[in-house]
């Protein structure tokens, strides 16, 4: 997710630049921008008749992809074997062994206290930092997710060569830029925090009971907005950074960044499958409006979360939902993470009880890691293209702008690139896209989800692309990082559909409160007030 101050900062430039297309595109005026958004239980797609004899990945009607923001697989599900009465149990996993968690190394004694090996060196040379049961749930500040801080956290001494990391960096790179080093605990360094199942249960009770994936990776050793950009184009095209390139490129004649290869909403449009994007907050949320950077964010194509819900208890979805949480519930630190596992748990909910229920998959992942520590290294990755880091490349301005280094709005890309770049020894090779970055929680919700499974097949938000790609668009695809992903079908069984009759209750998530550990001066939604100079 982004840094939050330089994005809220722009947001009023956004909002400019949406009211003149409106002017000037639509004859509409600026009111328009804030009042387009209603409660409606028709998603507006067209009525399609399925076949009721449909095999295999056609059974899927409908594809929901709710992502939150920043946090590790170890952060959310490191102690998940550990969880009392837990199917799975930690190890070596072998392939074949779908009970197995690749988690925290860790014992937990009678009273549920934690003893964990997993470390990080501190850069001062003073005692090493285990992981712990972190006890709060706003992290602040933030930790360090940035394109250069992302490798550092892989490899600390020599970036570049992340790909042969040990992650020994999470700690160290922490104290250099977010959480300085001063007199601390053992427990001060939150990159090496994880939560339990007391504290998030309706997410520990998720993963027991539905298939989870423990190979599953973002996109990009880096931050939110070119995550993002992997999942709605395959690709970021050259972008590596979020302030300063995440609201869209807006001209008199174009709006939104124009991938050479298009996004899925262009594949999912000219193979006439409809989908929709969902905004909690609506058009005004321009922090978390992720489609904004590719399409003008208007009905029907965007609407808000409360549509979706209403849509999902009528049955009448598309045929591929995307999902973005508003601020205060997409759990990017320092707002508390029972929002945000409370409001998934009234999407999912809505879907479960909803007539489209026995028809439709949900994968619930994250976007990056934001900081925190994962003591998986990532593997190496099919570069999408041939755009270098901070080289950016698109159709703004084709020929031209085609040629990596000649697309739009991609100085801080440059300068972030060349900064990881100056690091590199002498005669060593720059970083590229060729590595996956951190290791992610990501859960399959569905019918045809395999009870209580884990999945150790390698994938990223391509996968995602890639699922949607096999069903709906089959042999087209945007880049060759979606067109070799690996698509995630081990994780689901079409002819049994073993988890049609699964339910977690959305009771079983406490929802966010003042009184929360860490939280002190939270709103009663989980965000942070004005006033804790944020």
């Amino acid at each position: 997710m982004l840094q939050r101050t330089p994005r809220n900062a722009s947001i009023g430039l956004g909002v400019l630049a949406l009211a003149l297309i409106l002017a000037g595109c639509n004859g509409s005026d600026v009111n328009d921008i804030t009042d387009v958004f209603g409660s409606n239980a028709h998603s507006g797609c067209p009525h399609l008749n399925y076949n009721p004899n449909a095999m295999g990945l056609q059974k899927i009607r409908h594809i929901v992809v709710l992502m939150q923001e920043n946090r590790s697989f170890d952060n959310y599900f490191g102690a998940l074997p550990y969880a009392p009465g837990s199917p799975y149990h930690a190890g070596v996993c072998s392939s074949t062994d779908n009970q197995c968690v690749d988690a925290l190394s860790c014992s937990v004694d009678s009273s549920g206290n934690y003893t964990c090996t997993n470390s990080n060196p501190e850069a001062d040379g003073s005692a090493a930092v285990t992981a712990f049961h972190d006890p709060r749930y706003c992290i602040e500040p933030d930790l360090d997710h940035s394109w250069t801080g992302v490798h550092e956290e892989f490899n600390f001494e020599d970036p570049n060569n992340s790909l042969n990391g040990t992650n020994d960096g999470f700690v160290s790179q922490n104290d250099k830029t977010e959480q300085s080093d001063g007199p601390e605990s053992a427990d001060d360094d939150d990159t090496m925090g994880f939560y339990n199942q007391a504290d998030l249960p309706y997410y520990y009770k998720l993963a027991q009971t539905f298939a989870i994936n423990d190979r599953y990776f973002s996109s990009v050793p880096g931050p939110t907005i070119p995550n993002r950009m992997y999942e709605l184009t395959g690709t970021s095209f050259g972008h590596v950074v979020s302030e300063g390139e995440s609201l869209p490129p807006v001209t008199p004649t174009s709006y939104g960044y124009k991938p050479i290869n298009g996004t899925v909403y262009d594949l999912l449009d000219n193979n006439n499958v409809c989908w929709r994007e969902y905004i909690e907050d609506g058009l005004t949320d321009q922090e978390n409006l992720y489609g904004e950077m590719f399409r003008f964010p208007e009905p029907p194509d965007f609407q808000t979360v409360d549509d979706f819900e209403a849509q999902a208890h009528s049955g009448d979805l598309p045929s591929v939902s995307f999902i973005d949480l508003a601020s205060d519930t997409n759990e990017h630190p320092p707002d508390d993470i029972r929002a945000g596992e409370a409001d998934v748990a009234d999407i999912i909910s809505a879907v479960r009880l909803g007539p489209a229920w026995s028809h439709t998959v949900i994968i619930l992942t994250w976007d990056e890691g934001g900081g925190f520590y994962d003591h998986v290294t990532p593997p190496a990755a099919t570069p999408p293209d041939d755009i270098p880091p901070g080289m950016c490349a698109d159709n703004s301005n084709p020929p031209g702008s085609q040629t990596p280094g000649n697309g739009v709005q991609c100085s801080d890309s440059a300068a972030e690139a060349q900064k990881l770049c100056s690091m590199a020894s002498m005669g060593e090779k720059c970083a590229g896209f060729d590595q996956y970055g951190i290791r992610l929680p990501f859960v399959i919700i569905s019918p045809f989800a395999r009870k209580s499974y884990v999945s150790h097949t390698v994938g990223d938000h391509g996968s995602i692309l890639g699922l949607i790609e096999a069903r709906f668009t089959p042999g087209k695809h945007l880049t060759m990082r979606d067109g070799s992903a690996n698509d995630l079908e081990d994780m689901m069984d079409f002819d049994n559909s073993p988890s049609l009759h699964s339910f977690v209750s959305p009771k079983t998530a406490p929802g966010a409160s003042s009184s929360d550990p860490g939280c002190a001066g939270m709103s009663s939604t989980g965000a942070w007030m004005p006033d804790n100079g944020r």
